[in-house]
């Protein structure tokens, strides 16, 4: 087998069975170049991938997948897996609509047994499984890879706990230790991990006891000797004492997570006790390639596309998330109460240069959503204004604390939601496409949706004046410029009306507006007076609302939200009460889970791009006017899941 076809001809994992050691290195070094090559040509997870290359080799080698199952925390880094389940193939669709998706997908192949892609979960899932095979007699072991980021998830302590006082002996615990998440793992277990990293006596102290008790004789002066060394190895272990053995659990590491000889003798010895096993590997994010290990930010975590050669170019495109970071410096310097709050993605979030201004008023807390609302809500109760910067999709696992917490309480907690509404290549896990309606239902709570960067610094200073929680969101684009800081503060719940007309309104919120803008403008061309209403507050709606209702012909309420419980739900609860709500029609995503693709194909396919919103408008105003319209005008009626209603 010529090395350079040792990737190309896997098709089954089992295949690296007939590999010797020279092959498993050449094959591990083409799956980097593979992973770099492919990644640069459709964007993706690039070093997390690149750091588990010979922990994936070894686990296919010794475990036998599907029997065996293997479960990904978080899942960004599962493309070694893919290629070794046969589909390298497929790599060229990467991310793109109807190609391979970016995590563990069921869809795909019986080796993913798990879709996940949030951090933390692994554990649980992995338990779950544990349990129910030994219910059902089913043979094989359970595998959860954890990276120290994710083990910071309170989650992660809650299946650990669990797996503590269950003790499944089909459960084996791989913890992927590179001491980063996105940027550099902050946190007492990070610190803890790094102290067992480099302290070279309590691996010492681990063999000399397994040495000493296969040579301890029965009686005698030797054997008072040998109990008095392992005695005083026992403390050495007891100062060292970590967390996994703390909770019971038997622990094994640190080890060489780049050595692929020496983990799988640890995990054949692991997996053939009767008992659950923690293997604690350390490896290095971004392995192999320069670029990412000179990366000093997040090794490269997540690319778009790039030169292979060179790595990916440093931009200058202004996006809005740096905007949103030029608003909170501005805020905290006038402001000593405003704080900021991340969740282990100061950089992906734009709090890198608060936290270097303002450290005092910078907390990263770790991939804990829950506890970040929480510690938010105390900072809030002490006389703080906190503001939490995290991504939509993410917030999503702090809903109870966001309701009873911060909602109850009626603090001054600012919930700054990035990637909201369809963001594309990460897939269904990814889109924020529930938060206009979980935040909506929150008493007490107001809910903004600011249409551009200008409108975004607006809101955040509306936002850090209030009494009350309230929430901003805004999708991942670009920005044409930062505005002029500070900004002017909004009033709350008052709209904008770009575009007056007589015939139908647009009622759109945020990325939409300008959508909407583009819709009434082409609407003039059918002899349609079309209006646009920026409905920058989803919550609470402008009192204006019934006017408008009775003005125009029609209203359209336009989302980039899921259509249940949504900002077009809001509408027609406010006009149902009044008689008015036959008047709207709502365009929003359908009551489903959106995959992988492009963001504007995935709106223009449900009717959220300017066509769309023509052919929704033409539609309403033919019901409102049925004699206005020509009779050959044949217009069908949208599907239901397609959000029209």
């Amino acid at each position: 087998m010529r090395w350079h076809l040792l990737l190309e001809a896997i098709r089954d994992p089992r295949q690296l069975d007939d590999l010797d050691s020279e092959q498993l290195g050449r094959l591990a070094q083409e799956i980097r170049t593979f992973l770099i090559q492919s990644v640069s040509r459709t964007g993706g997870h690039l070093s997390p991938n690149l750091g588990v290359v010979e922990l994936t080799l070894a686990l296919h080698r010794v475990f036998e997948s599907p029997k065996d199952v293997l479960v990904w925390d978080t899942g960004h880094q599962a493309y070694v897996h893919k290629l070794l389940t046969g589909r390298a193939q497929g790599f060229s669709t990467l991310r793109q609509a109807g190609g391979l998706s970016g995590y563990p997908s069921r869809s795909e192949s019986e080796h993913d047994f798990v879709e996940n892609s949030h951090a933390s979960t692994s554990l649980s899932y992995a338990l779950g499984i544990a349990q129910a095979k030994l219910r059902k007699g089913d043979e094989g072991k359970v595998i959860a890879v954890i990276g120290d980021g994710a083990l910071t998830g309170g989650l992660a302590f809650e299946a650990l706990n669990q797996i503590s006082h269950l003790q499944p002996p089909n459960l084996l615990i791989i913890v992927n230790d590179n001491g980063r998440s996105y940027a550099p793992t902050v946190g007492g277990l990070a610190k803890s991990l790094s102290r067992i990293r480099v302290d070279k006596r309590y691996s010492r102290a681990k063999e000399e006891i397994s040495q000493w008790a296969s040579d301890l004789p029965v009686v005698g002066a030797t054997a008072d000797e040998a109990a008095r060394r392992i005695k005083e190895s026992l403390k050495a272990l007891v100062h060292n004492a970590n967390m996994f053995e703390s909770l019971g659990l038997k622990y094994t590491g640190p080890a060489d997570g780049h050595d692929i000889a020496g983990l799988e003798e640890i995990m054949r010895k692991a997996s053939q006790l009767d008992e659950p096993v923690v293997i604690h590997t350390v490896t290095d994010k971004g392995r192999g390639y320069e670029p990412a290990i000179a990366d000093e930010v997040d090794r490269l975590h997540g690319v778009s596309t790039f030169d292979p050669d060179t790595g990916p170019a440093v931009t200058a495109d202004l996006t809005l998330t740096d905007v949103f970071g030029e608003a909170l410096l501005s805020v905290g310097e006038r402001r000593r109460d405003v704080c900021a709050i991340t969740a282990a993605m100061a950089s992906s979030t734009g709090l890198l240069e608060f936290e270097k201004r303002y450290p005092d008023r910078f907390f990263d807390v770790g991939i804990c959503e829950q506890h970040a609302a929480t510690f938010a809500a105390g900072l809030a109760m002490g006389g703080m204004h906190p503001v939490i910067a995290i991504y939509s999709t993410f917030a999503q696992r702090a809903m109870d604390q966001l309701i009873l917490d911060v909602g109850m309480h009626d603090l001054p907690v600012v919930l700054v939601l990035d990637r909201s509404g369809v963001t594309g290549p990460d897939g269904a896990s990814h889109h924020g496409l529930f938060d206009l309606s979980y935040l909506r239902m929150i008493p007490n709570f107001s809910v903004a949706a600011p249409r551009n960067g200008a409108e975004l610094c607006a809101l955040l200073e509306t936002a850090v004046t209030m009494d009350g929680p309230c929430a901003i969101r805004y999708p991942k684009g670009a920005a044409s410029e930062v505005p002029k800081l500070p900004a002017e503060a909004l009033p709350v719940g008052v709209w904008e009306e770009l575009e007056e007309g007589s015939d139908v309104a647009f009622l759109a919120v945020g990325r939409m507006v300008d959508v909407a803008v583009k819709a009434a403008h082409a609407l003039a061309d059918d002899g349609i007076s079309g209006g646009v209403i920026n409905a920058r507050w989803i919550k609470p709606l402008d009192e204006r609302l019934e006017q408008w209702a009775l003005s125009y012909g029609a209203l359209i309420t336009v989302e980039d939200g899921v259509v249940t419980g949504g900002f077009g739900s809001a509408v027609l609860e406010a006009l149902a009460g009044v008689g008015l709500a036959g008047k709207v029609s709502t365009v929003a995503l359908p009551d489903a889970f959106q995959q992988h693709g492009s963001p504007n194909s995935i709106l223009a396919e449900h009717g959220l791009d300017v066509g769309g919103l023509v052919e929704t408008a033409r539609a309403a105003v033919k019901h409102r006017n049925p004699a206005d319209q020509p009779d050959n005008l044949l217009l069908l009626p949208r599907k239901a899941s397609d959000g029209f209603n």
